[in-house]
């Protein structure tokens, strides 16, 4: 039985780091090693880390990667590796080394360039041309880089036609909500319909407002899961391929014996790297294992707390801080940097006004009693009433409104950016992507802040992470009283959020036709809903676009977020139907 003995190690790397991502790399790939793997592939760009933007533009940083990646070729004796590193030929290229036995035997130049949402490989990249098969101890293996495995039609074909018994795909796939089983369902097609062993590698971490999953996958030629890599997590899967597999299924399949004389022209001859297994007596290993998948709440909490951990980690901050209203916004980004570095490192401040109710108070109390973080009070009732004062002749004959409701959300940025100062803390604010979405919110005043948590996270489902939590704790983590009150910013007597927007279930599905979606308001109209509802609401995302681009970065977790993701113009008179 002939087999490869692969090793996906879904790693962690920061961007820019070059020497501790090549660090990581050499010790991963020791430990592939130690099991005995014939080939280790590692993420895309795991030397740079990824996105690196406008870093490879720099021709001192492109340099320094590749005796990154030197580093790395000297410690690959005795196995053969896949690692993603930016490659300078005639221009730049995001590529694959494939090096064994302490040397770069061969590079591969990624083919498609995404160029769509949060990508901008396009704007970096020069595509390669040509699909080349490397013989890895013994086996004929195909080598690509992520969005190249998303085309039939690609390398996938081009290297399967050319002999590949297995195709090992390195990956930086970003996260959001439900993409881990569609990624799914597209390698085990591409698997199938090549009669290949796909072995897709993705990284795993937070990398400004991107999350990667990890969630690496192999999957027969047949199109049948063999192994997972656990989720938001740091992984090692490894696994004896069955080579024998892929020629007994094409040898069933007459689709596969055709393909074989319709080679595409850019199909290179293969590249031998080893042609017996590099690893001496390889020790048994257990059989491959499907690590579970997550829930769908508890995928975003998982997402939510990789993100703030790495961004922490990666900018430097120890220390977090947080508007503690005693809302369930606060609430849950308390829960979820509580959850991300400890307690300990979590500051809530309660800022209570003329307006704040006692059970806002107690709700705020009863939190950080339970979840053991530190509570300030600093009311700002003083500052308020100096500052109306301030404004009374220019405010005089005016009623009571906007400008004084917003006055409070801008004393109490204030304050949390002196304490950010004082103490080197990041503020954490707390709005929504409802919130967002609308512009229920104050510049200069809730919006204040480093990172914005919760930015791509709708409001229910808010409330749906808050039960998730208990549920998880097993106990009333969250007071049920603050999943249960009407939502309010508490800026004026009795105020509710149902005051100035649509009741939460009906606003969501509004906001994902129109923002993620891109539907006209005639085909949600079509939908069901009120017609005067949702003109009101499009006018209001339309409207609070300026407002988005002053906010902070915050992580993606739906299909499309504001920010890098979906960008409009803020000067812009087209008006949807």
């Amino acid at each position: 039985m002939r087999t490869l003995r692969v090793a996906l190690a879904q790693i962690d790397t920061t961007v820019g780091d070059l020497d501790a991502n090549a660090a990581k790399i050499i010790d991963w790939t020791a430990r592939a090693r130690d099991l005995g793997a014939d080939l280790v592939a590692f993420p895309e760009l795991a030397i740079t880390g990824y996105p690196p933007e406008d870093l490879v533009l720099r021709r001192s940083f492109i340099a320094d990667n590749v005796r990154a990646l030197e580093a790395v070729v000297a410690a690959t004796g005795g196995i053969a590796a896949v690692v993603g590193f930016v490659d300078l030929d005639d221009d730049i290229y995001n590529a694959a080394a494939v090096i064994s036995d302490g040397r770069l035997v061969a590079r591969y130049h990624k083919q498609f360039l995404p160029n769509y949402g949060v990508f901008d490989e396009d704007r970096y990249f020069q595509r390669g041309a040509s699909s080349p098969v490397f013989r890895i101890a013994g086996v004929d293996v195909g080598v690509n880089i992520c969005e190249d495995i998303w085309y039939p039609d690609g390398p996938t074909r081009d290297q399967a036609r050319a002999g590949a018994e297995v195709v090992v795909n390195i990956n930086a796939s970003p996260y959001h909500r439900a993409k881990g089983s569609f990624r799914e369902n597209m390698i085990s097609t591409r698997a199938n319909d090549n009669a290949v062993v796909v072995c897709h590698v993705n990284m795993v971490g937070g990398q400004d407002e991107l999350v990667f999953d990890g969630h690496s996958l192999i999957y027969d030629e047949r199109g049948q899961l063999v192994a997972r890599g656990a989720q938001f997590r740091e992984d090692l899967v490894i696994c004896d391929v069955d080579i024998d597999g892929v020629l007994q299924v094409r040898l069933h399949d007459p689709r596969q014996r055709k393909g074989h004389f319709e080679r595409d022209e850019r199909a290179a001859p293969r590249s031998v790297v080893s042609e017996r297994p590099l690893a001496a007596g390889k020790p048994p290993i257990a059989p491959p294992s499907c690590a579970p998948l997550l829930e769908p709440a508890a995928e975003v909490w998982e997402a939510l707390v990789l993100g703030v951990r790495d961004y922490l980690a990666k900018t430097g901050f120890g220390t977090v801080l947080i508007g503690l209203s005693g809302g369930i916004d606060s609430t849950l980004v308390a829960c979820v940097a509580a959850d991300a570095i400890g307690a300990e490192h979590v500051v809530g401040v309660s800022m209570p006004s003329r307006f704040s109710s006692e059970h806002s108070k107690s709700d705020a109390a009863a939190l950080s009693e339970r979840l053991g973080i530190r509570l300030m009070t600093v009311p700002i009732e003083g500052a308020f009433a100096a500052s109306l004062e301030m404004l009374a002749e220019p405010f005089a004959d005016t009623q009571f409104g906007l400008a004084e409701e917003n006055l409070q959300a801008r004393i109490r940025g204030n304050i949390l950016m002196s304490l950010s100062n004082k103490f080197g803390w990041l503020v954490l604010t707390t709005g929504n992507k409802s919130e967002m979405a609308t512009g229920y919110s104050t510049l200069y005043g809730d919006m204040a802040g480093g990172f914005a948590v919760m930015k791509d996270v709708p409001k229910t489902l808010v409330y749906e992470l808050a039960r998730y939590r208990n549920r998880v704790a097993r106990r009333e983590l969250i007071p049920q009283s603050v999943i249960d009150k009407p939502p309010s910013a508490e800026l004026r007597p009795d105020q509710l959020d149902s005051d100035s927007l649509p009741p939460y279930d009906v606003l969501d599905p509004i906001l994902q036709a129109y923002v993620e979606d891109d539907r006209s308001v005639e085909e949600i109209v079509a939908m069901g809903y009120d017609e005067a509802t949702v003109q009101r609401v499009v006018q209001l995302v339309d409207r609070n676009e300026y407002k988005r681009r002053q906010s902070p970065p915050g992580l993606k977790v739906t299909p499309r977020a504001f920010g890098r993701d979906r960008r409009l113009p803020i000067a812009n008179r087209y008006r949807p139907r």
